[in-house]
């Protein structure tokens, strides 16, 4: 009898295993992740630096369809020469298909419009420790369930179309960044330049980037079992860096349809035409394909080399 009982236990615990080997174990962990991420909803941090007059402000509305500035008041020259940098903190929650986004956009108005821009990005730096130091007291604190993270998790950084590269304070700010946060450098304004200017100043920006030294947020490798057209929009990603945009919350006619973009005497720019300039690719890889890697990028290195930091200067 005990026999019997043995293998027919068995048998019934082989039943059981194969039977629900599709539901159960840790295969099905990264399902029960997204779900609770999904539920409980995101948070993501954006900052904005760059001189005044490139458009930063309408980029964001356009990456977000949302008048995030509309209470602004605009300074006339007197205002300007005087102001210091000043940081600006605007939070909206997105929901698109039953997913809630927390957007936090963090815009550094007024960099470049003072006669001295010594250490301008002084504020920025001070701004992005703060909220380092925030999550830290939080996290070291009796109640940490309830963090808030604010932690600035990407700074889109303008460059002006103008110039031949980078200027001597582009280098210098962003320098001054690229141990805190994901540098993400963009060429402004990108409808002042023809495609053949933009591919030139593209490559005269990645050899000054390299020549300088300066950390830009990297994109991830591709795992070699990726499919071939995820591999190709990956490569067409790091091909386009630093991404050529153009921002516009007008709304024109081109082609018989309806479209966000700008009229001119010549013709009209499409905002979201990847042949007129890179603003699908950039809205792509903050929202859809590398929030997840900006932001944990930014909690696994940049605030934990502030974390080592401060718990040496305690140690001391």
């Amino acid at each position: 009898a005990p026999m019997v009982i043995g293998w027919f236990w068995g048998k019934l615990m082989q039943h059981i295993s194969f039977s629900e080997k599709d539901y159960v174990g840790f295969a099905t962990l990264p399902n029960q992740v997204h779900r609770k991420s999904v539920k409980k909803g995101f948070d993501f941090t954006l900052m904005v630096a760059g001189e005044s007059g490139l458009g930063k402000s309408t980029l964001v509305n356009s990456l977000f369809l949302t008048d995030l500035h509309k209470d602004r008041k605009l300074l006339n020259a007197e205002e300007r020469i005087s102001q210091t940098v000043e940081i600006m903190k605007h939070t909206v929650d997105i929901e698109e298909k039953g997913v809630k986004l927390k957007l936090t956009i963090v815009d550094t108005p007024g960099f470049g419009d003072a006669v001295n821009n010594t250490e301008c990005w002084r504020a920025v730096t001070d701004y992005i420790d703060q909220q380092f130091e925030h999550y830290f007291r939080d996290e070291s604190g009796l109640n940490r369930k309830n963090i808030q993270d604010n932690r600035v998790h990407c700074c889109l950084y303008f460059i002006p179309p103008f110039g031949h590269g980078l200027r001597p304070v582009d280098i210098e700010f962003m320098k001054a960044l690229q141990d805190k946060v994901n540098v993400v450098p963009l060429i402004a304004k990108a409808d002042c330049l023809t495609p053949s200017e933009i591919k030139k100043l593209k490559e005269r920006l990645r050899e000054e980037i390299d020549k300088y030294g300066i950390k830009i947020y990297q994109f991830p490798d591709c795992d070699s079992d990726e499919d071939e057209e995820f591999k190709r929009q990956d490569k067409e990603l790091k091909e386009s860096t630093p991404f050529a945009v153009i921002g516009s919350n007008t709304v024109v006619e081109a082609r018989g349809q309806r479209v966000r973009g700008r009229l001119y005497p010549w013709g009209i720019v499409e905002v979201e035409n990847p042949a007129h300039c890179d603003f699908v690719k950039l809205r792509t890889i903050l929202i859809r394909t590398h929030m997840h890697d900006l932001k944990d990028i930014t909690s696994d290195c940049h605030y934990e080399n502030y974390r080592a930091q401060c718990i040496q200067t305690m140690t001391r």
